[in-house]
């Protein structure tokens, strides 16, 4: 079973990485549609326009394969534009049944941008596709195959009845424009990945396999730390209702799985900071809990824990990926950048704490710049 999910979760990092490649600065994003995808929840990005939110989605489900539906809703948006027109023939028949066809009930992956801006009776129908699967109108009832659904926003609504809309995503993420010294990256991949069409490496059957082994995920060892991580939290003012508490489990067991494991750990404590619903609430989360998430890591998911957490551990996936891949290039050291990959290994870890894997790229790293020189 392990060698399974081992095989699933390390071809889910191989797509995120097609997915994001000059998208500088989404990675955090990719990773986390992938994490809800398999905990079976949704997942709400909040952030200025032009951030790239929906081409991250685009792009995500391009790599992992099955029907996508995008949609940018407006206050006058009806909600035959998300979930189909009445059939006109079975209405003259005097029944009253939607026609589905392409339609967001039929989608594997959804994408809603301004997702706040919808009437009530398109986020009363919403609520049942995203909490049951289940799309309901007249005479039509259809099992919804998807898997994930992301919404997006500019800021959060100060209206109660939409916050609560907003509280069925358990994962919130807040997004913001790439910060000026990676504007030159941004550039040179934005004009990369625009030439470049992203390829489908996938079916769902990955995402599917780790979803159904949700359920047999042993959480007996991380949920103490849960219970006092909540402790912490409330302590400080920071509270959370029960239901996302207790659905924050979701989240752990499906970083569990995808770092190939049936067993969660203390490493798996980190997604508890996106299920904090506003941004400052997770800035300061981030510091009440940093003792309880120094042993945070995930091999496929870095990016996300990286950000999430800020400690040392959760840097080594991607110092390790990192140094990998530039070991492998053909083409002709850059001395800049192996000593700029050595500074940051040995900022953040000394000849006590850096793991084995990590001591052999750096190794493998200082003697190809000793070439190099």
């Amino acid at each position: 079973m392990n060698a399974s999910l081992q095989s699933a979760a390390a071809q889910i990092r191989q797509a995120v990485r097609v997915a994001t490649e000059g998208l500088v600065g989404r990675e955090q994003l990719a990773e986390l549609i992938v994490l809800a995808a398999v905990a079976q929840e949704h997942i709400l990005v909040i952030g200025p326009p032009g951030t790239a939110k929906s081409a991250v989605v685009r792009r995500v489900a391009q790599s992992m394969g099955g029907r996508y539906f995008e949609y940018l809703l407006g206050r006058f948006t009806e909600p035959s534009e998300l979930f189909g027109a009445v059939d006109l023939k079975k209405l003259r028949e005097g029944t009253v049944e939607t026609d589905v066809s392409g339609m967001l009930p039929e989608a594997d992956i959804v994408f809603l941008d301004e997702v706040f801006l919808g009437s009530t009776a398109i986020l009363n129908t919403l609520l049942g596709v995203l909490n049951e699967r289940r799309f309901r109108r007249g005479h039509t009832q259809i099992q919804c195959p998807l898997r994930v659904c992301v919404g997006a926003s500019n800021g959060l609504p100060d209206d109660e009845a939409l916050a609560a809309f907003g509280d069925r995503f358990l994962l919130h993420l807040f997004v913001e424009s790439v910060p000026d010294n990676q504007l030159e990256a941004m550039l040179a991949g934005g004009w990369q990945s625009e030439q470049r069409p992203v390829q489908q490496l996938l079916g769902l059957s990955q995402l599917d396999t780790l979803g159904q082994a949700l359920k047999s995920v042993d959480l007996s060892v991380v949920r103490p730390a849960l219970a006092q991580a909540i402790r912490r939290l409330r302590e400080a003012g920071i509270q959370l209702s029960d239901r996302r508490i207790v659905k924050s489990q979701r989240l752990i067991a499906a970083a569990a799985l995808l770092g190939g494991r049936l067993a969660a750990s203390a490493a798996d404590l980190w997604p508890l900071l996106y299920v904090l619903p506003t941004k400052e609430a997770q800035q300061h989360g981030r510091e009440v809990l940093r003792e309880m998430f120094t042993q945070s890591s995930n091999r496929h998911l870095f990016s996300a824990v990286e950000e999430a957490t800020l400690q040392p551990m959760s840097r080594v996936s991607r110092l390790v990926e990192t140094a990998e891949d530039y070991l492998a290039r053909s083409e002709p050291p850059a001395s800049a950048l192996l000593e700029g990959l050595l500074r940051e290994i040995d900022a953040n870890f000394d000849d006590l704490t850096i793991p084995a894997t990590l001591q052999d790229v750096r190794g493998q790293l200082a003697r190809l710049l000793t070439t190099a020189a």
